[in-house]
């Protein structure tokens, strides 16, 4: 009976040890984002449709008129830009900066991009 009454103190101890140990639930990810950050698929309307971050313009930065879609757009809004695997959206940001654009992150690929924005990825019906 003494060595019952031990193990379930023991028990109960440890069991107390990894309640208390644990991490608390992290609150839902919050965006990294400021307000009014404008998000641009720089991929192909294809893929665009295909899925893309909610709200995100799709501006292909591959079509022949990309400088000129992106010249209607204020060139000292802040601007997230992303793609398929980050290499449009590196080769967007660099153009973009070279049109005189003063706030551009590029987020990489959609993936990480979904991650650092905290917007969720939807599909065009």
């Amino acid at each position: 009976m003494k060595n019952l009454v031990a193990a379930l103190v023991l028990a109960g101890a440890a069991l107390f040890g990894l309640t208390a140990c644990s991490a608390p639930v992290a609150p839902a990810a919050e965006s990294a984002m400021a307000a009014g950050t404008v998000v641009i698929d720089v991929r192909t309307p294809g893929e665009y449709a295909a899925g893309h971050l909610e709200d995100a313009l799709n501006i292909d930065v591959q079509s022949s008129d990309f400088d000129s879609q992106v010249a209607a757009l204020p060139t000292d809004g802040d601007y997230v830009v992303y793609c398929r695997s980050g290499s449009r959206s590196a080769a967007a940001a660099a153009r973009l900066a070279d049109l005189g654009f003063t706030s551009v992150t590029d987020a990489g690929a959609m993936s990480a991009a979904t991650v650092s924005t905290g917007l969720p990825i939807v599909t065009t019906p």
